[in-house]
C-alpha cells in the first residue's frame, strides 16, 4: 500500500513557466504585469537558464528557457521544453522533508518518475543554491503531477532572495481529459489541484499583480 504523506496541505515550491526566449518573455510579462523578472542562473547540467518571480509565501515562478550558448546538453532537456508549442506552465514543484516515501507515489504514477538527484546552480551574486529532487522527465510538454525539491543541504530558498514585487498567486490549476486519473496521486501527495475536464492537457496560472489579474 502506497504511504499518503503525514503533511496536511503540501506547499508549492514553485511553478515552472517555459519559454522560447527568456529575454521576449521578460518584456511581455513585464509588460503585462509591472513586473520585471530577475535572471536567476543556469542549470549547467540540464542546459537551461531562468529568471524569476517572487510570488510570498516562499514560493516563485520560475521563467525557464533553453541556454543557447549550453552546447553539451543535447536535446529531450527537462521540463518539457524541447517540445514547447508556445510560452506556458509546463510544470510545478512542490516542497518536501520525506523525498523517499515521495519518490515511492511518483513511481506508482510513471515508473520513470521518482529518481532522486541533487542540483545546484550559482546565482548571478555567486551565491550557491544547492538542492535535491526527484527529477521532472523530459516530456510530456505539460506535466500534471509536480516534482519534488528538498532545500534543507542550500543555505538559502531561491524565494529569499527575491525582493518583494507585490505579485501573488491567486491560483494554479489544471485540465485534462482525465481528471480522475491524475488526482488521486495528488491525494497521496498531500496536494489539491483544481482539474477541469477539457481535452487540452494544460496548467494555467491566476496571478495578482500591480497591473491587476493576468492569466498566464
Amino acid at each position: 500500500m502506497i504511504k499518503i504523506n503525514s503533511v496536511i496541505k503540501r506547499k508549492i515550491d514553485h511553478i515552472v513557466y517555459a519559454v522560447s526566449n527568456l529575454d521576449e518573455a521578460i518584456k511581455v510579462f513585464e509588460k503585462a504585469t509591472g513586473i520585471s523578472p530577475i535572471f536567476g542562473g543556469y542549470h549547467t547540467t540540464e542546459g537551461t537558464k531562468n529568471a524569476l518571480v517572487n510570488l510570498q509565501d516562499g514560493v516563485y515562478l520560475e521563467f525557464i528557457a533553453i541556454d543557447e550558448t549550453n552546447l553539451k546538453v543535447p536535446k529531450d532537456r527537462w521540463m518539457g521544453i524541447d517540445l514547447l508549442t508556445k510560452n506556458q506552465v509546463t510544470r510545478f514543484a512542490l516542497k518536501s522533508n520525506d523525498l523517499i516515501s515521495d519518490s515511492t507515489i511518483l513511481k506508482r504514477y510513471n515508473s520513470a518518475m521518482g529518481t532522486k538527484k541533487e542540483g545546484s546552480r550559482h546565482t548571478v551574486t555567486g551565491a550557491l543554491l544547492q538542492w535535491e529532487l526527484l527529477m521532472p522527465l523530459a516530456t510530456p510538454e505539460v506535466e500534471l503531477i509536480p516534482f519534488i525539491l528538498d532545500w534543507s543541504t542550500s543555505e538559502m530558498h531561491p524565494h529569499d532572495m527575491l525582493p518583494d514585487m507585490n505579485c501573488t498567486l491567486i491560483e494554479l490549476y489544471a485540465t485534462h481529459p482525465k481528471p480522475e486519473s491524475i488526482s488521486p496521486f495528488l491525494d497521496q501527495l498531500a496536494y489539491h489541484l483544481r482539474i477541469e475536464k477539457s481535452n487540452i492537457i494544460s496548467l494555467r496560472l491566476t496571478l495578482n499583480t500591480p497591473n491587476g489579474i493576468v492569466h498566464l
